[in-house]
């Protein structure tokens, strides 16, 4: 279902699927494109019955990343403004408590990598090509680029793709740890829903602590990530899921999950 002139969003079972669905346009980030996805969050916060969602997009490319146009009118006094909403719109994905899963081909630059850089998990066809080249335009990147890829490759390799400006084919970035999962473009989306919906399937307490603890983990102590296990584990040891989950299994069936 379109959502508006960017993006669509459709639901298949437990996963909710986000197109980046103008591919005449190259699938540009602007003004627009970042409202309909604020209205999509929005729909995904109220819909309790998501297990997990996919963002993949229309076209022979992902992104060819941020609009010229709309980077050519902003101020200082704009992003002062709006920087923190534009922030927020990929740190979304991450405080989102289901798994989100980027599922990329062709070209992913710019602003489409820091999008990607929010999810849990990215998944890429081989004639995926990625690339951060703010630096050649007068800034850095703000959306969360300097900071999440240098925390997923880490500062050397961050260093290389943000201030060399380079681009990286899809088995480089496999290589130093950009995208996790490297499939022909035929395999990319069906990859991606198999992933999600093997996911949305476990118990969602369970994988809602997964996700907190290890993004916790990436950015704080081992003390203060041990301090965390302790407090989910006790917590979960107490659902119905866990019993349930054990007995299945000990049973030779398929568990029954109630969220609860």
């Amino acid at each position: 279902m379109s959502y508006g002139k960017h993006l669509a969003f459709n639901k298949d079972g437990k996963i909710g699927i986000i197109t980046l669905d103008n591919a005449k346009g190259f699938n540009l980030v602007g003004t627009d494109f970042l409202s309909e996805l604020e209205g999509i969050q929005k729909q995904i916060i109220a819909d309790r019955d998501l297990g997990g969602i996919v963002i993949n997009a229309n076209g022979e490319h992902f992104s060819a990343g941020i609009d010229l146009k709309f980077l050519k009118g902003v101020s200082s006094e704009f992003i002062m403004d709006n920087l923190v909403w534009l922030q927020n719109l990929y740190s979304f994905w991450q405080e989102l408590p289901i798994p989100v899963i980027a599922a990329v081909h062709g070209f992913c630059y710019g602003s489409a990598t820091e999008l990607i850089l929010g999810c849990d998990i990215r998944i890429a066809a081989d004639n995926a090509r990625f690339s951060i080249p703010e630096v050649r335009f007068g800034l850095a990147p703000d959306m969360g680029g300097t900071t999440r890829l240098t925390h997923l490759v880490g500062i050397g390799q961050a260093k290389r793709l943000i201030m060399g400006c380079e681009e990286i084919d899809a088995e480089e970035a496999l290589r130093i740890g950009l995208i996790e999962i490297l499939v022909k473009p035929e395999e990319l989306n069906k990859r991606a829903m198999k992933l999600a919906n093997k996911m949305a399937n476990f118990p969602p307490a369970s994988i809602r602590f997964a996700k907190k603890g290890i993004n916790l983990a990436n950015e704080s102590s081992v003390e203060t990530g041990l301090l965390f296990e302790q407090v989910q584990s006790t917590y979960c040891c107490g659902t119905e899921d866990l019993r349930e989950g054990v007995t299945a299994f000990l049973e030779k069936r398929n568990p029954v999950f109630k969220g609860r």
